[in-house]
Formats: C-alpha cells, structure tokens, sequence
C-alpha cells in the first residue's frame, strides 16, 4: 500500500504534468494525483499523450473518470503499463460535463454502479484502486446515505476513500462554488472513520497548513491538500520532515526555480509553450517583495511565440 499521510489533490487545468513536476521539487513523498482523465477519452483519443508524465513525479496516481466498468478496466490497464502507482476514481467532480458524462459526484446516487466499476477496476490491474467522493450530493446527503455509500463500494474492492468534506450539489452551483459555498463537515468523515476501522480514509477540503494537517493526522489515515497547495507551493517544502520525519535542508523560493529551470528547457526543446510551465509558477513568490512585478512579468511576456527561458529569469531578477 502507498503512504497517503499527505496528498496533493487531483485538481482540473491545473495538476497537469508540469505542475506535478515542479511541486515534486517541494516533497519527495507526497503522493501526487493527475487531473481526472476520462475513460471514453483513453478509449477513444490518444492514451499516450493522455498518461504521459515524467519519472520524478513518483509516486503518482492516475484519476480515472467514468460509470462504464469495461470502459474504466481497460483505462486501469493502460494506466498500470503507463507505470502509475494507483488508479483513483472521481466520484467526487461537480460539474456539468461530468454530470452529463455520467461520472463524478453524480454517481454518489448510486453506490452499486461505483462498486461495480471497482470490481471491474480490481480485476484488470494489480494497482491500488481507491476512490474520492464527497459527503454526499444533493439529497442523498446524510450520514446515512454516506455509511450506505461505503459500505456498498467496499463491497466492490475499494479499500481506501478520499473523502471531500463537503457535499456536492449539481444544481445551482458552478464547479468554483461547490469547492468554496458548502460548509466543511469533519465531523461526518471522522464519524465514517470510526465506523469502518478496517477501511482507510484521507481528508480532503479547506486544509491550508502543514499544522492543520498534522491535527487531522490524529484521526485520519491521512489529508489531501489541493489549492493550497497550487497557490501556495512554497509550504509544501514542509512536509517530507514534518509529516514524514525525513532529515530536510532549507532552501530559498528562487532555489527550487533554478532547479525546476532543466526541466523547463528540456519541455521547450520538445516543443512546448513556456507559458504551460510558467502558468505554475505565479503562487511561489505569493506575498514576498518584487511578487507583483515577477508575476506581471511572467503574464505579459511567456506566452509570446518566442518566449524562451529568459523570460523566466528576467522574472527572478524581480525577487532576488
């Protein structure tokens, strides 16, 4: 089994595989989650592009999303050649197109179908298959509903549940609200913990340190952090020593610029954008001297077609 003390959350246009690489600069132990790749899409598009992630990302789960079982095996088996560490499903996404997709939070209305992709899951990959959900969605939102969920899934192999401590509502909410406007509930997934003590649970939701995280600890198998995280990136430097013990040396915001700066010219010799690793990069020097400047610099000059690494350093002349 993985460690899961402390996740970085799956999180939709912004965990791609530049931002996966650059936060694993910060903690050589967080497990890291891709943003949800559909199965029709594996199915149907190009796999290879879609599963493609760099070596030091490890470890890395890959979030499947889906309702079809024979559809999601296939997608497990291609993630597991693609040499991921875990295969998630998202039963967790609020928004309108995975609702018409008929997958993600909607499919907390019906546990049997999520554990029938579960199974389906288990059976075609050797890797472990956990699963992120809310606290529940709509009105099928009491504990009840929410024990009733588990219990259910678990049925179909899962052992380990990523619960976002809010409920989803797919009506009259956008994505962005769902995230922020329903309050955070610990209660109902510390209540759940105690219920299935033979079952792993990960917190998810409003987790902004690594002290809060450290707090949860005391209940939780583990804590998920996503935006944070994102915006943040810098406290992330915290972790491998004060989550997982590991003996760590201090480095500066610029230290771990000039580290990812190989990476990103290895990406422009293959003939990515500079913007699609630099749009990553705008939290790091949130609320430090010359931040506005070396953002402002970054928003006005990397996506221009001849954009090279320069741009980016005439940037950290801002902040050093």
């Amino acid at each position: 089994m993985l460690d899961h003390r402390f996740c970085i959350a799956p999180m939709m246009d912004w965990t791609d595989r530049h931002d996966r690489v650059f936060l694993r600069l910060f903690t050589t132990r967080a497990l890291l989650y891709t943003e949800m790749v559909t199965s029709a899409a594996l199915e149907h598009g190009d796999a290879n592009y879609l599963l493609k992630h760099h070596a030091s990302e490890h470890p890395v789960a890959l979030q499947l999303g889906g309702s079809n079982p024979k559809e999601l095996a296939k997608a497990a088996e291609l993630g597991e050649q693609a040499c991921f560490d875990e295969i998630n499903l998202n039963v967790g996404c609020p928004s309108d197109r995975v609702q018409s997709g008929k997958f993600g939070a909607s499919l907390m209305a019906d546990p049997q179908i999520v554990s029938n992709c579960v199974s389906a899951i288990k059976q075609s990959t050797r890797l472990p298959v956990t699963v992120k959900c809310r606290i529940g969605v709509d009105d099928k939102d009491t504990h009840a509903d929410l024990v009733n969920f588990i219990n259910v899934v678990a049925t179909g192999g899962c052992e380990l549940f990523v619960i976002h401590a809010r409920k989803a509502y797919l009506q009259g909410l956008s994505p962005k609200e769902n995230r922020e406007i329903p309050p955070l509930n610990y209660e109902r997934v510390f209540a759940v913990k105690q219920e299935f003590p033979e079952l792993n649970f990960i917190i998810n939701g409003g987790i902004t340190s690594i002290n809060e995280a450290l707090s949860l600890l005391e209940k939780m198998d583990g804590v998920m952090i996503g935006r944070e995280a994102y915006n943040n990136p810098y406290f992330l430097r915290e972790v491998d020593n004060r989550i997982f013990g590991d003996l760590t040396s201090e480095k500066s915001r610029t230290d771990y610029l000039y580290q990812y700066l190989p990476y990103i010219e290895s990406q422009l010799t293959d003939g990515a954008s500079l913007h699609h690793m630099t749009r990553h990069l705008m939290g790091l020097f949130k609320g430090q001297k010359g931040g506005k400047l070396y953002r402002r610099h970054l928003s006005e000059y990397s996506h221009k077609k001849e954009a090279s690494i320069n741009v980016l350093l005439d940037a950290i002349a801002y902040v050093e």
